[in-house]
């Protein structure tokens, strides 16, 4: 069976663990790398974007960093419960124009019992910021 540590039910310490795992997987704009620390038929709902599936997770990234180049992300944690965790981030990135961008936003995740992310709700909001604005 393939996992993914830490593994539900979660703690403090190893809700964070997983977090910075989640982090620096995004961080790696790497689709294929990200898209393992979910389940095949893994649920998202990012923004108005609906995606199911690994194949979809790979699809929908490769897209995204395509368009939000020099990402940066930042996770926070938020709550968790046995296999639920909750985070708030903000990342950066420039569009193809050279116009620079914020986004704000919150995440529930909710994992099986071998660590992989089946769900994942994204609630997102952009800001467009100068690029002196730049924070992370």
């Amino acid at each position: 069976m393939e996992q993914k540590l830490p593994l539900p039910p979660f703690t403090l310490e190893t809700a964070l663990q997983k977090i910075q795992l989640a982090e620096d997987a995004w961080n790696s704009q790497n689709p294929e790398k990200v898209s393992m620390a979910y389940t095949i038929d893994s649920e998202w709902r990012n923004r108005n974007v609906f995606v199911n599936g690994r194949d979809e997770i790979v699809k929908f990234l490769t897209q995204k960093w395509e368009k939000e180049l020099n990402y940066k992300l930042k996770k926070e944690y938020w709550a968790h419960t046995d296999n639920r965790i909750a985070v708030r981030f903000e990342y950066e990135y420039r569009d193809k124009e050279g116009k620079w961008f914020r986004a704000y936003g919150n995440e529930n995740w909710e994992f099986d019992e071998n660590g992989l992310m089946a769900k994942r709700y994204a609630s997102i909001n952009d800001l467009e910021i100068n690029e002196t604005e730049r924070r992370l």
